[in-house]
């Protein structure tokens, strides 16, 4: 599937083993047998060409990605432990990418209030009835923007001449 994902065109037998070829030795049967597999799977589709067939993918990697997610996470006894503990796995450039995608999905005006770094805010009182922020991958965040135990106008995130907002 790689291959075909890759190409993202028909492919023939023939021009999957050449590729293969470059990496091991392998047989036309055997990439004939996998993808003859892959379409009786429903994973390929493909079209009769002279005496061979082109395949072609039914649908992208990222569709397929999606399906194994959510087949996983439909199987879970807890699928909000499952979902905690997943994105706890995910480095800062993948939980941003998933802030991202939640943005494309819910649109603008469905989303969570956003913070000042256009990450999700959790605005709850605290015992003084005061507004904190939470941010799922932060301590909480007083509602002026600074950080619990930084002084009035000190921001270590910012760079030389920048506020870091």
């Amino acid at each position: 599937m790689t291959r075909v994902w890759k190409w993202n065109r028909p492919v023939t037998v023939r021009e999957v083993l050449e590729d293969l070829q470059q990496e091991r030795s392998i047989a036309y049967t055997t990439v004939m047998t996998v993808l003859d597999n892959l379409h009786q799977k429903g994973w390929v589709r493909r079209e009769a060409e002279g005496r061979a067939y082109r395949y072609e993918a039914v649908s992208t990697r990222a569709a397929y990605s999606a399906a194994l997610m959510n087949d996983a996470w439909s199987q879970s006894d807890n699928p909000a432990a499952a979902l905690v503990a997943f994105f706890g796995m995910m480095s800062e450039e993948q939980r941003r990418a998933l802030r991202d995608a939640v943005h494309i999905v819910q649109g603008p005006e469905e989303g969570p209030e956003q913070g000042e770094d256009g990450g999700a805010t959790r605005v709850t009182p605290d015992a003084a009835d005061e507004k904190r922020v939470e941010k799922p991958d932060e301590k909480p965040v007083e509602a002026s923007g600074e950080k619990q135990g930084e002084k009035p106008g000190e921001n270590p995130d910012s760079g030389p001449g920048g506020t870091g907002r």
